[in-house]
């Protein structure tokens, strides 16, 4: 499942500029998105999940790290759990799409990276569908 999570996009280059776009996206899920712009390259946001809130990830400058996990019982789940590393960076243009019932830890390779996060919940719908995790619970290569 996890080869289904990255949509890569395409780079058209000319005297004009540049422009990265994603024609095979469907955006009708999408009803919100907002942007994450990390302090430094030391903060770690994470774990955090939706058990049935899906997102999508994409850089739009620097490079992230995002480590996912599925997780097996959001009430309690186990610690043995091994996460998956996910490198996005604005020069090569994919979205990361991640399904309900998956936590993401999130870390800035670079400064003043810009992370957009698009989501298929209303913000109250989001709130009710949050679960957060210690950081140590999992360990993962930042």
């Amino acid at each position: 499942m996890l080869n289904n999570l990255v949509i890569s996009g395409e780079t058209f280059r000319d005297e004009r500029g540049e422009m990265r776009f994603f024609n095979t996206l469907n955006m009708s899920e999408i009803v919100r998105f907002y942007e994450i712009s990390p302090a430094n390259q030391d903060i770690i946001r994470g774990w955090q999940g939706h058990q049935h809130e899906k997102k999508w990830f994409y850089c739009l400058s620097g490079s992230f790290v995002i480590n996912i996990i599925e997780i097996n019982d959001l009430n309690n789940p186990s610690d043995d759990l091994t996460p998956t590393r996910i490198e996005l960076d604005a020069s090569n243009p994919k979205i990361l799409a991640v399904p309900g019932g998956f936590v993401t830890g999130i870390k800035a390779k670079s400064n003043n990276a810009r992370l957009q996060v698009f989501s298929n919940a209303a913000l109250n719908e989001s709130k009710n569908d949050d679960f957060r995790f210690p950081l140590d619970q999992w360990s993962a290569k930042w």
